[in-house]
């Protein structure tokens, strides 16, 4: 994001309604190679395919927030091949990781790791090292530190099915399990704010969040999200939860949390009265049916539905309501724009 597009999401974050309502999109791998035409996994291996891909998207639409830009990830094997998981490269899709703990004993031999020197890391921190002058000649800035959230993180080391078992079978051992993963997330939170003073935002993604009750939300989930998003001072601190996130929106105030990328799923009033006023809401056009399956007509509709249905438009960034399909292409972008020009009066 460049410096204008900083200083509009925070207004928007302050309550400021802008006209015409603001679009932004989460965008990875998937959806900024599509719009190249170009092949992941050379996005993911060589530098300047990434930062060429980056920019041209940034360019090409400069009234639309991409988020959170010139994102250095590997999709799931980001984070949990610090704890030792092993890479799973698939030939046509995103990379995944296999499971470290076969057992709830292990979890307490399961080393701390070291954010500086461990798993992928290191190759992150780079690349957005060698890309800092190129992007800040095109007026970009290494915005947010990233990190999937904790039970993200915890059910791949351990794989979901022990994971959420293990909350009623062992649930000390994975209270220890995610004490460590939470340690581990702020570390890295810190040492990506430490190596790039630009950034001003926090981004975590746990979907996981989404598939536990209120109780074990309130026990496992809301005292380790509340210190992940209070540990780096930042003006930005964006969750995004495209799982059921009802319960998850009820708590995001007391998690520090002040932008929300929800499920398409449940409807935006829902959202906004379970949240309050504080939180700005981004979502939520389906994204497989609507951006992804659907004609450009399809999404200007979908979206004008969107806009005529809000009473109160502040705190809104129009937005799918989970990640930015591939397939969201330029006569697309174009028609959600189009449609988001309406009056916000």
């Amino acid at each position: 994001m460049n410096d204008r597009q900083w200083v509009e999401l925070l207004q928007i974050l302050d309550g400021q309604v802008r006209d015409p309502l603001p679009c932004g999109f989460l965008v990875d791998g998937p959806w900024v190679t599509g719009l190249n035409g170009i092949d992941l996994m050379d996005y993911f291996v060589d530098q300047q395919v990434w930062l060429e891909a980056n920019l041209a998207a940034a360019a090409r639409y400069p009234e639309i927030f991409w988020l959170p830009g010139f994102w250095a990830e590997y999709g799931m094997i980001s984070n949990p091949p610090s704890f030792g998981a092993k890479c799973i490269w698939q030939e046509n899709g995103f990379p995944t990781c296999a499971a470290v703990l076969g057992d709830y004993d292990q979890i307490d031999g399961l080393a701390q790791p070291n954010v500086r020197s461990d798993g992928l890391l290191p190759l992150i921190v780079r690349r957005l090292e060698r890309a800092r002058d190129a992007m800040e000649t095109s007026g970009h800035r290494v915005r947010f530190a990233t990190a999937h959230g904790p039970l993200t993180i915890g059910s791949y080391l351990m794989d979901h099915t022990n994971f959420f078992l293990g909350m009623r079978e062992a649930p000390d051992a994975i209270h220890r399990l995610l004490d460590k993963v939470t340690r581990f997330i702020i570390e890295w939170l810190c040492y990506q704010k430490e190596r790039f003073p630009s950034i001003d935002g926090l981004l975590v993604l746990d979907d996981l969040l989404g598939f536990v009750g209120d109780r074990d939300f309130q026990v496992f989930a809301l005292p380790r999200m509340r210190q992940i998003f209070s540990a780096v001072d930042c003006s930005v601190r964006f969750l995004h939860n495209d799982a059921n996130g009802l319960i998850t929106a009820r708590y995001l105030e007391r998690m520090n949390v002040n932008l929300f990328n929800f499920s398409f799923e449940h409807d935006i009033h829902e959202i906004r009265q379970l949240a309050g006023d504080g939180v700005t809401l981004m979502g939520n056009v389906p994204p497989r049916d609507v951006l992804g399956r659907g004609t450009a007509d399809d999404v200007r509709q979908d979206v004008r539905r969107l806009v005529d249905s809000l009473a109160d438009k502040r705190r809104v960034i129009l937005s799918a309501g989970g990640f930015t399909p591939p397939q969201f292409t330029d006569d697309k972008i174009r028609a959600f724009r189009a449609a988001a020009e309406r009056s916000t009066r």
